[in-house]
């Protein structure tokens, strides 16, 4: 296919897409259309995958590696004046468009051995679509998975690219805490929840992990007592938000912030629980498809970035921790300001055509 063809096609998609942003889980017009999309192209469709994932499959027929090309779909709600709207302000429909115009591509000039899954998922701004497409079962037999992520100004330019951009593992922490009501007076007779909460914060502050390894753990969230100042308040609420750069320090410190919740509440004779984590693990890719994400980089841009580390989190990981298969993943740049999750974000839409020919280029080098 002719690179402006290809493009034209592309930036249509990406339109079209940034045209109906849609939240976690009520991606219902843009699953429909990439499902159009994919039909149009004779791909095997499956739809609803996890609520509103689809599904594209195109089989070589004969044997050979089974590789996944994921797209996330969801935009991100704002609100002002009162009023809430979407706005694809994390280029998920840039990616989604990259994916399809990858579809096209690879239909094209076919594939020779394997399988080719391209995968369209809701939800990964709540970091739990990938969890739901996962159990739909529907991605039993992939063998490897590959993903792209455009990356802000500062990170990289356009014409530039990462083989590798290296999440970190993130949790959320909701903790209840339980004291016993008493008149301002008489303190004595009461278990104040604000001061266990206290307690439980300076646990939290004081909780030390392998110095090597960036995380933090930090209250983002405290809620306790009632306008009645001379009342001991009886519970108290708090959210911790937990991150670290690999899952074995994660592991660590939430061993560590269940026993600073337990005896910070006990040490003032409260009770504390926490209600639930939801999180997602760090990367772990494999080394092969970083170095084939490298040479395709190269072959595309004429040169690579080095491996990028970033503190944030993917719901992508879901993939190679729960499904155990390789994953790599591509940073790509493309002039983004102000910044990702930013309401008037903004990027190079010609950066679309180059993160789609790598994908083209690291697909055709696993199934030929």
């Amino acid at each position: 296919m002719e690179s402006s063809e290809l493009e034209k096609y592309i930036i249509n998609v990406f339109n079209k897409l940034h045209s109906i942003p849609e939240i976690a889980f009520e991606e219902f017009q843009t699953s429909a259309y990439i499902a159009s999309q994919l039909k149009e192209l004779d791909y095997e469709v499956i739809e609803k995958v996890g609520g509103t994932g689809v599904i594209g499959i195109l089989d070589s027929g004969s044997p050979g590696p089974v590789l996944a090309v994921r797209a996330d779909m969801d935009a991100l709600e704002f609100e002002k004046d009162g009023k809430t709207y979407n706005v694809h302000a994390c280029g998920h429909d840039a990616h989604s468009s990259m994916v399809l115009g990858l579809a096209k591509q690879v239909k094209q000039t076919g594939i020779n051995k394997g399988k080719l899954y391209v995968v369209f998922q809701p939800a990964e701004e709540g970091l739990f679509g990938a969890a739901k497409m996962i159990q739909s079962g529907m991605l039993a037999e992939v063998e490897e998975m590959l993903g792209i992520h455009l990356r802000p100004i500062q990170e990289a330019r356009l014409g530039q690219a990462t083989p590798a951009l290296v999440h970190g593992a993130s949790n959320r922490v909701d903790i209840s805490v339980k004291g016993l009501n008493a008149h301002g007076a008489r303190p004595h007779l009461g278990i104040n929840a604000v001061d266990a909460a206290v307690a439980i914060v300076n646990g939290l502050n004081a909780i030390k992990a392998d110095p090597s390894v960036s995380h933090s753990v930090k209250v983002t969230s405290f809620k306790g007592g009632t306008d009645t100042f001379n009342l001991i308040p009886s519970a108290a609420k708090l959210v911790v938000d937990v991150r670290a750069q690999n899952n074995e320090v994660m592991e660590d410190i939430l061993e560590k912030v269940k026993l600073a919740v337990e005896y910070g509440a006990r040490s003032l004779g409260a009770q504390a629980q926490i209600d639930f984590i939801r999180g997602v693990p760090a990367a772990d890719y494999c080394h092969e498809l970083t170095n084939l994400a490298r040479k395709a980089i190269v072959k595309e841009l004429g040169e690579s970035l080095e491996i990028i580390t970033t503190p944030g989190g993917e719901d992508f990981h879901f993939y190679s921790r729960d499904l155990g298969i390789k994953t790599g993943y591509i940073g790509l740049g493309a002039d983004l300001t102000p910044g990702l999750h930013h309401p008037d974000m903004s990027f190079d839409p010609s950066a679309l055509i180059k993160g789609t020919n790598i994908l083209f280029h690291m697909v055709k080098s696993k199934l030929g």
